[in-house]
């Protein structure tokens, strides 16, 4: 928890019981339903609830900007990014019903009112959204194919509507059809723990 303090001094008292509570509920939930592997659960802060954050790092979206989450799993990034900009609106979504069903009980057990689940293909969701969200999930080009439809011609942000993704790995491949309408950024810009040195955040313009 005071990793998350260190690069988000600002936060509330709320946010700051959100992001605490965070560690039990997904310890006792990951023992029922596996979400995150059980070795990388001790790092919850670092490689998942932080890692999250990073995208918080690139824009800080103006109140009311709406959301989805890609492949969200237990919850990542949807559901720290939900605690840390709570008059923002997120719909997490998730082709798998056990992992949103981790997502949601530990949204519903912290107090999260700005954020809804549904257990679907992304493909299925017809809404349109400021932001898309997502943590390595699929290789960029299947994700933009998928996600493109969803994207509001609307802009309020200080950055225009877009993809935002966390990728680790060489992107060469996948950002070359993306030459004129992506960037990539280390996360050891923003974090200096050994984990974020092969970690990057894209951003993509749609």
């Amino acid at each position: 928890m005071e990793i998350i303090l260190k690069y988000f001094p600002d936060i509330s008292e709320e946010q700051k019981a959100q992001f605490a509570a965070l560690y039990d509920l997904y310890v006792d939930w990951n023992s029922k339903i596996n979400v995150i592997s059980r070795k990388d659960i001790e790092n919850l802060y670092t490689h998942h609830v932080l890692h999250s954050l990073a995208i918080a790092k690139l824009i800080r979206f103006t109140d009311g900007t709406q959301l989805m989450d890609v492949g969200t799993g237990g919850g990542f990034p949807g559901v720290p990014l939900a605690i840390l900009f709570p008059k923002c609106k997120f719909l997490l979504v998730d082709s798998i019903g056990k992992k949103i069903r981790v997502a949601t009980e530990v949204a519903t057990a912290i107090g999260l009112k700005n954020i809804q689940f549904r257990h679907c293909r992304a493909e299925e969701v017809k809404e349109k959204f400021d932001f898309v969200v997502s943590r390595a999930v699929m290789p960029l080009p299947d994700l933009v194919k998928i996600i493109k439809k969803n994207i509001s011609k609307e802009q309020h942000n200080a950055l225009p509507n877009g993809l935002i993704c966390l990728k680790g790995g060489n992107l060469e491949g996948e950002l070359k059809p993306f030459k004129k309408t992506a960037e990539a950024d280390d996360l050891s810009m923003f974090f200096e723990e050994e984990y974020f040195k092969t970690k990057k955040i894209v951003y993509v313009l749609i």
